[in-house]
Formats: C-alpha cells, structure tokens, sequence
C-alpha cells in the first residue's frame, strides 16, 4: 500500500503527481513576499487593491508631476507555470516597480488563481477580469483613484513572461475578438511565452481538466485569433537557451502571416536561459530589455 501512495505517474517540470493523486511541486508554491510601499529609490508608490473575492492586484504609481498627469498603463501578468509565483514577490515587485519607474507609467500586477487550488482556465478569466476592472476607470469613475486621476486608457500595454506571456496573448486575442469598451491596447510585450510544442504540453493540459487538447487555442493560437489581434504592436522577446526559444519565434512567425494589421518585433537575448532578466535584473542584457520595453511602449 505504502509503496503504490508514493509511485509517481506522472513528471512534469513543476512538479510529480503520485498514483494516490498527491502533488510534489520541484520549485515551492509559496515565495517570500513584500508589501506594497512607498519605495526611496525609485520614488514609486505602490498599494494593493481587490478586483474581486477571487483576484487581487498590485498598483504600481511613479513620480506624479502634478495633479492632471496622465500616464500609459502597463497591465503586467507574472509567470511561474500556472502554478507559482505572485505579484507580491520580491522577485515581482521589484521587477514591475523598476518598470514603472524607468517607463514612467502605472503598472498593474494581477496576482491570478493558480493551480492546483485554481485549475486553468482560471488564471485566463481572472487576468481578465482584472482587465476588464482598469477598464471600468475609462471615465474616470471607477473605484481606484490613482487609474481614475493618472492612467491614461488610450494607452494600455498588456505584457508578462513565460505563462504571463501565453495569457497576455489570449487576453489580447479576446479584445480583438469582443472589444474593451474605453480602452485602447496600443501593445503587447511577451517576455519568452509559453506556447504548445513543448514537453511542458503534458503539463498544461494536466493543469487544465476541460482543455481542448493540443489545438486548443490557448495552447496553440487559432489563426483566426492572430488575425485579430487586439492591438497595434507585439513585441517579442527570446532567450538562446530557453528551452521555449523556438515556439516563441513560431509565434512571431505565424502573427506576421496572419493577416493581421499590425506591426511584431522580435529580440533574441544570445548566451541567455529562460526568464535570466527577472533571476539576474544586473546583466547587462536584463538592463537592455528594460530599456527595449521603454522605448516600445514610448514609439511615438
């Protein structure tokens, strides 16, 4: 009996599954976690606010110059698998607070149901939920003051790494498909997205109890969705040794021949491993992707 509860049916890359249906995650769902501050350095104000009983998110405010600045939004979704990590790391944090400062906009950082708690597709529907809460300030009446006085809803990016990356996308395709009534996404920015053609396949569809196999569009985006892209530019970034360089290429690849109006660019960080600006922001080519994104969400 004892020898059947700890036989593993199944190794993803995050964790075992046991034949008794246990879980072993490789990395720990929990990380060190920091409050929302008023940091010294950068000069960003940052506050935590809730979009509903189930999803959370971390504001992020720069240096306001007066009181009628109106500022880009950046709508920042964290990688980890759909299993790890949260807007309330250290890792996260401060990743999007250096953004902040140095891009000069309000970052949102939705902090989205994980699995195995929260079994994809939650964490699609509840980024978009988040979404759709910083669209519901279009007017200036929404419930948080800092996007009714500050952000500027003609000028949404929608950005994140790895499976922040895969969401972006679905979130970007689901505005070109239904619309975001008062908000214009002018970009969106995937740092090394995860797509199917993978092993991590395995993983995802595990993750996700009612998915449509390996064509699923999440997995596999439909042509008819890149079409339609919901927004005017895409900015791409892949690491030499990342083990997803090649699905994020494909990507770009297939958005450039999809038919679809807008404009993709591609960045390929040479000598590089998977997500090595958010593990080592220092090196060098961290700092040029920080300021590759600057300049893309300030293309006039």
């Amino acid at each position: 009996m004892e020898s059947s509860k700890s036989e593993i049916v199944e190794e993803f890359r995050f964790f075992h599954v046991f034949k008794d249906g246990r879980l072993e995650f490789r990395i720990p769902q929990s990380t060190d976690t920091v409050p929302p501050s008023d940091d010294p350095i950068t000069g960003v104000r940052s506050k935590d606010v809730a979009v509903s009983p189930d999803v959370s998110a971390r504001i992020f405010l720069p240096k306001i110059p007066n009181s009628n600045t109106k500022l880009p939004l950046l709508f920042y979704i964290h990688g980890g698998g759909f299993c790890i990590q949260s807007p309330f790391s250290t890792q996260y944090h401060n990743y999007v607070q250096n953004l902040a400062a140095r891009a000069n906009v309000i970052a949102v950082s939705v902090d989205y149901g994980l699995f195995p708690k929260r079994p994809i597709p939650a964490c699609y529907e509840d980024s978009w939920a988040a979404l759709q809460w910083v669209a519901s300030h279009a007017n200036g009446g929404g419930p948080d003051p800092w996007l009714n006085d500050h952000a500027d809803l003609a000028r949404v990016f929608i950005g994140g790494d790895s499976a922040g990356g895969n969401i972006s996308h679905t979130l970007a395709s689901r505005v070109g498909s239904i619309g975001l009534p008062g908000v214009r996404v002018v970009g969106a920015i995937l740092g090394h997205p995860y797509f199917g053609g993978t092993d991590d396949d395995k993983m995802w569809l595990y993750m996700c109890p009612t998915n449509k196999g390996l064509t699923d569009a999440r997995l596999k985006p439909a042509a008819e969705d890149l079409e339609r892209f919901g927004c005017e530019r895409v900015l791409v970034f892949v690491a030499e040794k990342d083990h997803l360089v090649d699905v994020g290429k494909a990507y770009v690849e297939e958005l450039k021949k999809s038919g679809w109006k807008g404009t993709v660019e591609i960045v390929e960080n040479k000598e590089r491993q998977h997500c090595f600006h958010l593990h080592n922001p220092q090196d060098e080519q961290a700092i040029a992707i920080q300021k590759r994104i600057v300049s893309f969400i300030h293309q006039p």
